[in-house]
Formats: structure tokens, sequence, C-alpha cells
């Protein structure tokens, strides 16, 4: 026992540190220009910042196009509401490339993660219908937390890596790359170092990792973990901020800011996670109350102003 325990935990702090070299390969996803005029950053809005006020599926694209931004995320929900009130994917790509907007990842929650065999299975189909509507959006990205799975019992992060294998191969038949999410209030997939090990173990050089500066401080990694997340697995970073006098154990999805409103270290973050020849998609993702009882398009127009400021 303590010999394949010590060796599990060599695998772990090994994997940290190679990370950066085994997912350097080529990617599914295509790849960005690098604009030399830009400060490296391709800024985005994710949905949830206008969330709140309820717009509907076109309705946020326009308020994201008229606010000034080219990057969006969207939700899975929000889409599927815009199917079944008799809109079509076809429409959908026809307005998105009207506004001038790419999808760069969308929200879903499937349970791809969980111990449960048949729950697991019903989620994998969900997921490959997910992925073959996001192609149809030209959207090459969807997002992949451990819903499900945020409470106990612990799974193993080499079984997580056999189940996020399974899905980076699905996305493969449709274009679409799984991010495994890091989400910091749960027990599984808690911190940079878990995300880093699941993505290196799969050994396939199209796993990503999609990050959070809300979730990097709720579940305590060292922002200086982030030296080793190398540039290959690391395309979306979700930018936020949080206030002083809340700890990690007690700060909530509601307690987010505008980046640069709290007292997160984002420009350290961002330092260490940015890319030396390709941008990096920063995306404004918050859930604040008082911003959803705000004019929509005030909130988007202030979440892309502060996103410049905090990169310039």
């Amino acid at each position: 026992m303590a010999e394949n325990f010590n060796r599990r935990q060599m695998l772990k702090t090994t994997a940290i540190a190679v990370g950066a070299a085994v997912l350097s390969g080529p990617a599914a996803a295509a790849n960005i220009k690098v604009d030399k005029r830009n400060t490296g950053f391709v800024y985005s809005l994710n949905m949830s910042t206008i969330r709140g006020q309820n717009l509907g599926f076109i309705k946020e694209l326009e308020v994201a196009a008229k606010a000034g931004f080219t990057s969006v995320e969207i939700w899975l929900d929000t889409l599927q509401a815009y199917l079944q009130s008799g809109g079509s994917l076809a429409d959908a790509k026809k307005i998105i490339d009207g506004l001038g907007l790419k999808v760069e990842n969308a929200i879903g929650f499937a349970q791809w993660i969980v111990d449960d065999d048949a729950t697991r299975q019903k989620a994998l189909g969900q997921l490959q219908n997910e992925m073959d509507m996001l192609a149809k959006l030209n959207c090459h990205r969807i997002a992949a937390p451990p819903a499900g799975a945020t409470k106990l019992p612990l799974i193993s992060l080499d079984t997580i890596a056999e189940r996020y294998s399974t899905i980076l191969k699905m996305g493969k038949q449709s274009g679409v790359v799984p991010q495994l999410e890091m989400w910091g209030g749960s027990v599984n997939l808690k911190q940079i170092s878990h995300v880093l090990y699941v993505a290196a173990a799969c050994g396939d050089a199209d796993a990503r990792i999609l990050l959070d500066v809300f979730h990097v401080y709720k579940g305590q990694s060292p922002v200086d973990g982030l030296a080793f997340v190398g540039d290959g697995a690391l395309e979306i970073f979700h930018v936020n901020d949080y206030p002083a006098g809340i700890s990690p154990e007690k700060i909530s999805e509601p307690d987010r800011v505008y980046p640069g409103d709290g007292i997160a270290p984002i420009k350290q973050i961002l330092k260490l996670a940015k890319h030396p020849d390709k941008p990096l998609i920063i995306s404004c993702e918050v859930f604040n109350k008082g911003y959803y009882a705000q004019d929509a398009l005030v909130v988007a127009k202030t979440a892309l102003a502060k996103m410049k400021a905090i990169t310039a």
C-alpha cells in the first residue's frame, strides 16, 4: 500500500511538471492568428454575465455584438430553449455570422464524470448531441466540468483521466474539444494541479483545461501553479474578481464582480497564463444579481471596458 501511494504521489508531481511538454502537440481546435497590434488577449463575453436579464439566445448575441464583443461563450440551455421555441441551428449560424461573432465555447453540464454507470452513459449521449449541435455553429469547444460529482465520494484522478479520454475521443467525431473545467467548490477537479494531472494522464495532445479566477481562489490553488500550465493546454480563461473579507470556504458564485473591481491578483494570473505567441481568450463570467438588475447592454459594455483596463 505504501509503495502504491508513493508511486501515485510521484506520478502526480511528475505530471504537473511535464504537463506543458505533454500538452504542446497539435490541437483539434482551429488556431487563432495573432494580431500583433493587440494585447495578446481575445475578449469574450460569457453569457452568464447577462443571464439574469432573461433575454433569450438571440438577444444575448445581439447585446454582446452591440457592446463591442466579437467572441462569446453561450449556454446550452439557452440555445436549447431557442431551438424548442422554433429556432434552428442554421438560422442561429446566420445570425451569429451576421453579427460578426465567434462562439468560442459553450457551457454545459453533462455528467460525464460520475461513478453511476447509467447516469454517465446517458450523459455521454447528451454530450455527443451537444457537440454535434455546436459543430454546426462553428463552435469547437465545450466545457466539461465535474457536474454531478461535486461532493463525495472522491473519484481517483486516474479514473477521471479515463473518462475524460472517452469524451475527448467523442469530440474528435464532431471537431469539438471538451475543456476540462476546474471548479473550486467541488471535491473533484478542485485545483489547478488536479486538471493538469488528468489532462497529462489521458495521453491525448488535444486535452485542454478551462480555468477561472474565482475558482482559483475558491479551490485555494497556488497562483504560481499557473507557471506549469503549458501554452497548448489552456485556450480560455474565465475572468472575474471577488471582494475582500470573504474566505474561500464561504465565497459563492453571486459574489463575483467585474475583473479589476476586487482583490484578485488578476494581473499576476494573466501574466502567468498569457501565451507568448498566440492570444489567450479571456471571457468575463460573473453571476452578480446587482448586474442582473441593470440594463444588459450597460453590463456588457462595462465588462469589456474592465477587461481592456486590466490588460492595458
